[in-house]
């Protein structure tokens, strides 16, 4: 009888005993080097112009980035390509649309960068090399580039990060949209002007009639005449020429501006953020409200036509504020650098109408976590189906902005408290406006192909919801 006793209390001290030993063991061979385990993705290399800071790496959602093993290639170049890449994995989104991207030859996407492909290649291999995009203000319309790239390796072992959104099929039957890879932004500012040597007719608007031609005679366009293609457009006046002809299609654009409402509307188009041109600041509470000495930044050009005379009379009402930075300046050498830091000091970023409704100042305003000022009646919004911008903009009507003090009383009169709610929220979505390759979870890339989606289902009660609410919260 004593000697069960003993046995079962010992029991216990036997089972922890063996398990401390297991576990000395695993942490022995762990330390040994014996056991290849996965690294953390410690470092994303995007394409040159595009560059990615420690501190917005270190701010990646992290969780949604899978482990991938160091294979040896150099992720890192100095040349004007992004070169090499790790073992990424692509979890694709189970509503994920499919894709199907046109085989165009490359005079009408990489060639413009400069790209010329070997015998047996159609396209760039994303996996090792990746045609760097001009910079400056020609990059801010670059949407079409990265969708591209984002196609181009979703099928890909190697490059992607996260959920995938979309995913490129090879069989046109099997998609539920059609892609077609022109860079219509980038040719736009590349060849539309004409010049003696390039004689009477400029090598932007022949691409565009080659490219009417081409989908003119798909029977993928045919099916359903071509109301399932999507087409960036993004420029204002790329494309110009071939909207009409190909007006069924869903357009990705920055705004309506200089588009007949039968051509594109929102009813069936896609509104694409601009790529911003200042840095993006990480979060830092030293940038909040007390220490943002500025009340309001503007600085651009002053003198506009069409809408844009709002301008000139602002200046003139804000000239003489002291707290103000109201002025005219173009985009030069060292202008980002100067919004960068005029910004990241304004507690308020003015984003007035001008030439067309929108502008790249709004988001370069989100990237300064600037409280952005939009004073446009005819500006329409990147994904406001999902997103609330009452929540972290200032919406002013353009007769109301005219009266003399109003906008100034307004400003003046939100204090710290709601200034720093609304930099709070700005914080949580700024990320939803950058552009990255890889395209990370929730950023432009995939919050275009989720707009695409939701387009398809023909889901637009939430916009109107946030449509409506643009002036009440201040009004």
């Amino acid at each position: 009888m004593k000697t069960g006793t003993a046995t079962r209390r010992l029991l216990p001290c036997v089972f922890i005993l063996s398990v401390c030993l297991l576990l000395y063991s695993i942490l022995f061979l762990l330390n040994s080097g014996n056991v290849a385990l996965p690294e953390p993705v410690i470092k994303l290399t995007p394409v040159k112009g595009a560059a990615v800071s420690a501190t917005e790496v270190q701010r990646l959602p992290t969780p949604w980035l899978t482990p991938y093993v160091n294979d040896g290639h150099d992720v890192s170049s100095s040349s004007g390509t992004t070169q090499g890449c790790g073992s990424y994995a692509c979890r694709t989104n189970q509503e994920a649309i499919k894709v199907f991207m046109y085989d165009l030859p490359p005079q009408f996407h990489f060639g413009l960068l400069g790209w010329e492909p070997r015998e047996d290649e159609s396209w760039p291999d994303v996996r090792q090399e990746v045609p760097s995009y001009p910079g400056g203000l020609t990059h801010q319309h670059s949407v079409e580039y990265w969708l591209t790239l984002d196609l181009l390796s979703s099928n890909s072992s190697c490059v992607e990060v996260g959920l995938c959104n979309a995913v490129r099929v090879h069989n046109s039957n099997d998609a539920d949209v059609i892609f077609v890879p022109f860079f219509a932004s980038l040719s736009y500012n590349l060849d539309s002007k004409l010049t003696k040597k390039k004689g009477r007719v400029s090598k932007d608007r022949k691409l565009q009639d080659k490219l009417v031609e081409f989908l003119m005679g798909r029977e993928e366009w045919k099916r359903r005449d071509g109301r399932d293609h999507l087409i960036v457009a993004h420029h204002p006046n790329s494309l110009l020429r071939a909207r009409e002809k190909l007006a069924p299609a869903m357009f990705v654009v920055a705004d309506f501006g200089r588009t007949p409402v039968r051509i594109a509307n929102l009813e069936k188009d896609i509104v694409a953020p601009y790529r911003h041109v200042v840095t993006t600041i990480a979060s830092n509470d030293s940038l909040k409200f007390e220490n943002r000495s500025t009340l309001l930044y503007f600085q651009g050009e002053i003198y506009r036509k069409d809408g844009g005379i709002i301008r000139q009379v602002l200046y003139y009402l804000f000239k003489k504020q002291k707290d103000v930075h109201f002025t005219s300046g173009r985009f030069h050498k060292n202008g980002a650098k100067e919004a960068s830091q005029g910004m990241a000091s304004s507690k308020f970023c003015l984003n007035l109408v001008g030439d067309t409704p929108s502008s790249n100042r709004l988001f370069d305003s989100i990237a300064s976590l600037c409280i952005p000022v939009i004073i446009s009646d005819s500006i329409e919004l990147p994904f406001e189906d999902v997103l609330d911008y009452s929540e972290f903009c200032i919406f002013i009507s353009e007769s109301d902005a005219l009266k003399p003090e109003f906008v100034m009383n307004l400003l003046r009169g939100i204090g710290s408290d709601e200034w720093n709610r609304m930099w709070r929220r700005i914080k949580e979505v700024a990320h939803h406006f950058e552009y990255h390759y890889p395209s990370q979870p929730g950023d432009s890339v995939q919050m275009i192909w989720e707009a695409v989606r939701r387009k398809l289902e023909m889901s637009s009660a939430r916009l109107k919801y946030h449509r409506a609410k643009r002036f009440h919260r201040h009004h």
